[in-house]
C-alpha cells in the first residue's frame, strides 16, 4: 500500500469524490447519500486501495467501542450493500469493491489523492498500474500499459499526459496519445457506449448517445463512418478490436462509455487504430445535462482533427429541450427494438414538449410511412400526418438529412412523383453521405427509375456504411433488376455470416424461385421459418412439398392468406403470392385493388419478377401507365 499525505483526506475514482474527513461523497459533484457505515467502509478500502480488508478488520473499524450486541454478518452485509448500490456496483462485476468469498473485501478502482486545495499527489510516478476499472485515468507520465485481448465497453487503462480542466461547461478532459500516426484512418465505427450508470433503464440514453455521435461524425464527407446497425451487433460483446474492425471494414474503433446521474454526464471515449490496436486519443467528460447535448458535435470535431481529416462546418447549434431530447432518445430506443407502440407515444411526446424538434418530426413520418409501406396499414389511414410531418422537419430545420429522406419517401412511395423523390433523396445524400438509409432509398429510386447501374452503385455504397442493417439488401437489387445470378451469389456470401437472418432466407427463396430453382427455394423458406421460430410453419412447408411439390407449398402460402379474419392485408402483397402461384386473374383484380388504394409497394410494378407472367396484359399495362412509371412502354 502507498502512504497516503495526512492532508490528503479527499479521493477520487472515477465519477465519485469521497470526503473521508467530512463522510460526504458526491457523483458528478452532485452529493449522494451513503449512510454512516457505508462511508466508513469505503474510506477503509479506499486507504487500503488494492489489498484485501477482512470482516473482523471491518466489525473492528465500525464496532471496536460499540458495548451492544450487534449481528455483525447481517450488518456487514447490509452496510455494503448499501454501499455498492450507492456507487451503481454489484456483486458479480465488481466495478469499485470485490467480494473475496468468506473473507472479506478489495476496492478495486483507482483513487487519485487530492488535499484540501484540489492538487493531486502523484503515487509511484513509474509504478505501473494494471487496469481494474473502466473508469481508470492512471497519473503515470509511461506510454500506456498493455491492452488485454478482449474489449471492454469503458475506457480501460491508458497514461495521462496531462489534466486539462476547462473552466467553460465544466469539462475536465484528460488527453493521451502516443506516437503511432493517425492519419490512415479514413473509416470509422463506434462502437455502443457501454451505460456505466448501473441501472439498466438508462440503455435507452447510452444507446441514443451513441446513435447521435455517430450521425454527428457521419457529416464529415472525409470519414466513411459505419451506421447505427451494425454497430449495435456489438453491443455487450466482447470481442478482440481488430476482428470488430476487419467485420466492419473499417480503420478505427472509437469505443467508451456513459453514465448519467441526476443533471449530470459522464462519458470517456477513445479512438483505437485497428491496425495497430494502440490508442491514438481519448477523453473524459463531466458536463451537465444541458451542456451534454452539445457533445456529440463538438466530438465529431475533435476526432476529425485528430484522425486529420477536413474539418466541416458545424451547422448553427439549435436549442433541444433536454426534457424533449430525453423523450426522443427514448422513442428512437423502442423503434430500434422493432416496438413501434411505444415509441412514436415518446416521439410525440417529444415534439409536444418542444414543437420545433426538427428530428422528431421526421421520425414521426418515418413511423408512418413505414407502416403504410409496409403493409402494416391502408395507405390512406396517415397519409397527411406521413406527408405533414415530413414538410414539417424540413421546415425546421432544412439542413437534416433524415428529414430530406423522410419527404423523398413520401414522394417515391406516397405520391409516385419520381422527380421530386429523386431530388429530394439526392438532396438527403448530399447532406450526409454516410446515411444509409438515405443511400438505401436512392437506390430504390433508382431501380424504378430504370437506372440500373446506379441503383447498384448506390445501394452498394449503403452497405459499406451499414452492412449489417439489410444484409440482403444489395441481393434484393439485384432480383428487382432481373439479375438472378449475381443475386444468388451475393446472399449465399452474406448467408454464411448471418445464418439467422430471416430475411436474407426469405430473399434468397424468392430469387431462387424466379430462377426456377424450386426445391432450392423452398429449402429457404424453411430456414426462414426455422430462424423466426416458427417451426409448425417450417413442418406444413416440408409437408406440402413432400405432397405436391413447390406448387402445392405456394398453394399453402395463400391458404395461410385467406384465414385472418379482420386482419388487414394489403392487396400489393397478397397479389405478390397470387402471382407467384401464377393465378393471373386474381392478380389482376388485386394489382387493381392496389392501385385504387395507391398502394406504396406498387412502385416496383414493373421491377417484380413475379408480375412478369403479366406483362403482356392490357390491365396490367394500364396500370402502369396510369403510374406514370419510367419508361414504360420499352419496359412491357
Amino acid at each position: 500500500m502507498v502512504p497516503i499525505p495526512a492532508n490528503s483526506r479527499i479521493g477520487r475514482f472515477g465519477p465519485f469524490e469521497v470526503n473521508l474527513r467530512s463522510g460526504e461523497v458526491k457523483k458528478f459533484g452532485m452529493r449522494i447519500k451513503l449512510g454512516e457505515q457505508p462511508v466508513r467502509i469505503l474510506g477503509l478500502l479506499m486507504e487500503r486501495e488494492g489489498e484485501l480488508v477482512t470482516r473482523d478488520e471491518l466489525r473492528n473499524h465500525l464496532w471496536s467501542n460499540n458495548n451492544t450486541f450487534v449481528d455483525f454478518d447481517h450488518s456487514l452485509n447490509s452496510a455494503v450493500q448499501r454501499l455498492r448500490d450507492g456507487l451503481s456496483d454489484n456483486a458479480q462485476s465488481g466495478k469499485w469493491v470485490e467480494t473475496v468469498p468468506r473473507r472479506g473485501y478489495r476496492f478495486v478502482g483507482k483513487v487519485e489523492w487530492v488535499n484540501g486545495n484540489g492538487s493531486a499527489h502523484a503515487k509511484e510516478a513509474q509504478q505501473e498500474v494494471v487496469p481494474q476499472s473502466p473508469f481508470i485515468v492512471t497519473a503515470s507520465s509511461k506510454i500506456p500499459a498493455p491492452r488485454i485481448a478482449w474489449r471492454s465497453w469503458g475506457i480501460l487503462a491508458a497514461v495521462s499526459l496531462a489534466v486539462i480542466t476547462v473552466a467553460v461547461l465544466g469539462v475536465r478532459a484528460l488527453g493521451r496519445r502516443n506516437n503511432t500516426p493517425a492519419g490512415q484512418i479514413r473509416s470509422l465505427a463506434v462502437l455502443p457506449l457501454e451505460n456505466l450508470s448501473g441501472d439498466a433503464s438508462q440503455d435507452y440514453f447510452a444507446d441514443g448517445m451513441t446513435d447521435e455521435l455517430i450521425t454527428a461524425l457521419a457529416k464529415n464527407r472525409a470519414l466513411r463512418v459505419i451506421s447505427r446497425t451494425s454497430v449495435m451487433q456489438y453491443k455487450k460483446v466482447r470481442r478482440p478490436v481488430r476482428d470488430i474492425a476487419r467485420e466492419l471494414g473499417v480503420d478505427g474503433i472509437l469505443e467508451g462509455s456513459i453514465s448519467r446521474a441526476s443533471e449530470r454526464v459522464h462519458m470517456n471515449v477513445q479512438l483505437v487504430d485497428a491496425a495497430t490496436d494502440t490508442h491514438l486519443w481519448a477523453e473524459t467528460y463531466d458536463r451537465g445535462l444541458n451542456d451534454a447535448l452539445a457533445l456529440p458535435s463538438e466530438l465529431s470535431q475533435t476526432i476529425a482533427k485528430e484522425v486529420k481529416v477536413a474539418v466541416t462546418t458545424p451547422s448553427p447549434a439549435r436549442y433541444v429541450n433536454p426534457e424533449a431530447h430525453d423523450l426522443y432518445l427514448r422513442g428512437r430506443y423502442f423503434f430500434f427494438a422493432d416496438n413501434d407502440a411505444p415509441g412514436i407515444e415518446y416521439l410525440q411526446k417529444a415534439v409536444e414538449m418542444q414543437p420545433d424538434y426538427a428530428a422528431a418530426w421526421s421520425a414521426i413520418s418515418d413511423y408512418y410511412g413505414g407502416r403504410s409501406v409496409s403493409g402494416a396499414i391502408p395507405p390512406g389511414q396517415y397519409r397527411t400526418i406521413w406527408e405533414a410531418d415530413a414538410r414539417k422537419a424540413i421546415e425546421l430545420d432544412d439542413s437534416l438529412s433524415d428529414a430530406h429522406n423522410s419527404l423523398a419517401a413520401w414522394y417515391f412511395f406516397g405520391e409516385w412523383d419520381w422527380q421530386r423523390a429523386r431530388d429530394e433523396s439526392e438532396r438527403a445524400t448530399a447532406l450526409n453521405s454516410n446515411n444509409a438509409e438515405a443511400y438505401h432509398l436512392y437506390s430504390y429510386i433508382l431501380t424504378v427509375l430504370n437506372r440500373p447501374s446506379e441503383a447498384l452503385e448506390a445501394q452498394k455504397h449503403g452497405m459499406e456504411v451499414d452492412p449489417f442493417a439489410r444484409p440482403w439488401a444489395l441481393g434484393l437489387t439485384y432480383y428487382y433488376l432481373h439479375q438472378f445470378d449475381a443475386a444468388i451469389n451475393d446472399l449465399r456470401l452474406r448467408e454464411r455470416g448471418n445464418e439467422n437472418n430471416a430475411g436474407l432466407h426469405g430473399t434468397l427463396a424468392e430469387v431462387l424461385a424466379a430462377a426456377g430453382h424450386n426445391k432450392e427455394a423452398v429449402d429457404e423458406w424453411v430456414q426462414m421459418a426455422l430462424v423466426s421460430g416458427d417451426r409448425r410453419a417450417a413442418e406444413a412447408t416440408r409437408h406440402a412439398f413432400a405432397q405436391g411439390g413447390y406448387q402445392a407449398v405456394v398453394e399453402s402460402f395463400l391458404a395461410e392468406d385467406k384465414v385472418r379474419p379482420g386482419r388487414y392485408v394489403s392487396p400489393i402483397w397478397h397479389a405478390m403470392d397470387t402471382a407467384r402461384a401464377q393465378h393471373k386473374e386474381e392478380t389482376l383484380q388485386l394489382l387493381e385493388d392496389a392501385y385504387r388504394e395507391h398502394s406504396p409497394r406498387l412502385v416496383f410494378l414493373l421491377n417484380e419478377p413475379r408480375f412478369d407472367f403479366l406483362h403482356s396484359e392490357p390491365r396490367f399495362q394500364d396500370i402502369a401507365r396510369k403510374m406514370s412509371l419510367p419508361n414504360v412502354d420499352s419496359r412491357l
